[in-house]
């Protein structure tokens, strides 16, 4: 066989593996060409439709979709988001958009396809102009385990009239939550019926994981009466972060039922505030008299923070050292004005239910 021969033979040997090459691609199973694609962003993989007839549409079974308008001029993002969101015919398991354009005109067109489509996580992150009002369709997807808002209100149906009450959350499959106030709110019993819509929340939150409670949503829990007893036993509650007012008893016994109802609660974080900060009222007695008695096996790691060295939380420090047979360190962030060698040498002298528990204090 002369060169020229073997040359052509060679070449149609390659031309051959290329197609077979990608035929073995073109015949993958949607769900993998999806989650191939799910790789890429969502513009280079729609771009991926002109490729050929099989890939025409593979982009809408990727089980997670990422928006980021980036370079992207305004009107061609709305495009590209209203376009994924229509035409997506695949499960989502993860839903993030983000951006720094103004999209309130379209945002709530999306957030009802989006809830039609049960995504498992939802990441919102449009943080140009006022807050985006989220509509109650999107609490309504069953399926639902993450959700993490940034520049979002919930806001209330147009015809509400008089004050607000309570809130009610529906997410037995939420594994990570923040909750958070920024004012005081007065958490009352709804009628004819003794627990507030918050203590029946905190209930459904049947499969939590990790809780973080900050500035003055435990305060209005503690209104509502939930420290008398809680309506579910949180089996997977592993970590915990807490803002408090230790002076404060309805807090204090809030949060501990939270505790004992945490069996295996392993990492507590806490941040301890005056009423200054968080608001004085009647209840703020301090805790001395109280007669906590809890049992927190699995506790390892704790922590308190802004810790002004104040009778109340040495207090509770002690009372924490002496519910957790298995902690191994617990820190303290001293951020007190007054002097801290008295209060250190208390701190230091506490009984400790673990042998190997140790105290550190950080200034």
């Amino acid at each position: 066989m002369d060169s020229e021969a073997m040359s052509t033979c060679k070449k149609a040997r390659a031309e051959a593996a290329s197609v077979v090459s990608t035929d073995r691609l073109s015949n993958l199973p949607p769900e993998i060409k999806g989650d191939i694609l799910s790789r890429l962003n969502v513009e280079e993989a729609v771009r991926t439709s002109t490729l050929s007839s099989t890939w025409r549409d593979a982009w809408t079974d990727m089980p997670v979709i990422s928006l980021c308008d980036g370079n992207l001029a305004r009107t061609k993002f709305v495009t590209l988001v209203d376009m994924v969101l229509l035409l997506h015919k695949g499960t989502i398991e993860e839903f993030d958009i983000s951006g720094n354009k103004n999209y309130h005109d379209e945002f709530g067109r999306w957030m009802i396809m989006l809830s039609r489509k049960s995504p498992k996580s939802v990441i919102i992150k449009l943080n140009s102009g006022p807050r985006y009002k989220i509509p109650s369709c999107l609490f309504s997807i069953g399926d639902l385990e993450y959700l993490h808002l940034e520049n979002c209100i919930i806001s209330l149906p147009r015809a509400f009239q008089g004050d607000f009450e309570d809130i009610k959350l529906d997410a037995p499959n939420l594994e990570v939550a923040f909750l958070s106030l920024d004012k005081a709110y007065q958490s009352v019993p709804i009628a004819h019926d003794k627990e507030s819509y918050v203590k029946q929340s905190l209930g459904s939150l049947s499969v939590i994981e990790t809780l973080t409670i900050n500035g003055f949503f435990l305060k209005y829990l503690s209104k509502g009466c939930i420290h008398t007893k809680l309506p579910a036993v949180f089996t997977h509650l592993e970590s915990v972060r807490i803002m408090i007012c230790l002076w404060d008893q309805r807090q204090v016994l809030t949060a501990c039922s939270l505790f004992q109802n945490a069996p295996n609660l392993k990492k507590l974080e806490m941040w301890s505030f005056p009423w200054s900060i968080l608001g004085r009222d009647e209840d703020q007695v301090g805790i001395q008299g109280l007669n906590l008695q809890l049992q927190m096996d699995h506790l390892v790691m704790a922590s308190v923070n802004h810790f002004g060295g104040l009778d109340c939380e040495v207090d509770f420090v002690a009372k924490l050292l002496s519910w957790a047979p298995a902690l191994e360190e617990l820190k303290i962030d001293w951020k007190g004005e007054m002097e801290c060698s008295m209060v250190l040498a208390k701190l230091l002298a506490l009984p400790r239910a673990s042998t190997r528990a140790k105290v550190i204090v950080t200034f």
